[in-house]
């Protein structure tokens, strides 16, 4: 599998993450195939964009093909994949991942065997693959990251997101149809 270049993510959110799904996403040698992810823009009243640059929100406002992690009420790391360049601000957050490279690893972080569950939501994604604020900003394509592209053109489909109250209603979350490792059911929108 070729290792995908930091430069694809200058295309947008909105442009590449029906081509991320199928994707293997590894940090230290340990994830899985991308299943779930959700686009949040500067133009969403759900992103931590829509209110323009803070502190905590910096790396979105970077360049593109980096990081962006953040704490989810100051209890769950959550990671995305920044899209877009300086003084714009696109990410895709990765929500879910089916496990296939350094499974026991993960188990053991997670405390759990059920491998449904294992990588299915931000937070336990992060768990799992000990993501924390130290990978906020770093590139996508240098260690301890390797994101490598699909072997085959999966069947996609789209819906609302979840999780969150504000602007619900767009189809802004991509999954990898039939997967049974998405953080939750289809929720067709």
């Amino acid at each position: 599998m070729a290792q995908l270049r930091r430069d694809l993510f200058a295309a947008g959110a909105h442009r590449i993450a029906e081509e991320l799904i199928g994707a293997t996403l590894l940090v230290d040698g340990a994830g899985g195939v991308l299943v779930e992810l959700e686009i949040y823009d500067q133009s969403d009243p759900a992103s931590h964009s829509y209110r323009g640059p803070t502190a905590r929100n910096a790396s979105m406002f970077g360049p593109a093909g980096h990081a962006y992690v953040y704490r989810s009420y100051g209890i769950h790391w959550c990671f995305n994949f920044v899209c877009s360049g300086p003084g714009q601000a696109s990410a895709i957050l990765v929500r879910a991942l089916e496990p296939t490279h350094g499974v026991e690893r993960m188990i053991e972080r997670r405390g759990t065997d059920d491998l449904l569950k294992l990588c299915a939501g931000p937070g336990r994604i992060c768990q799992a693959l000990a993501i924390t604020g130290e990978h906020d900003g770093l590139p996508l394509d240098r260690a301890p990251f390797e994101l490598l592209a699909r072997e085959s053109e999966p069947e996609i489909f789209r819906s609302p997101r979840i999780g969150i109250t504000r602007a619900r209603e767009r189809p802004w979350r991509v999954c990898l149809s039939g997967s049974p490792y998405l953080s939750r059911g289809p929720r067709r929108g």
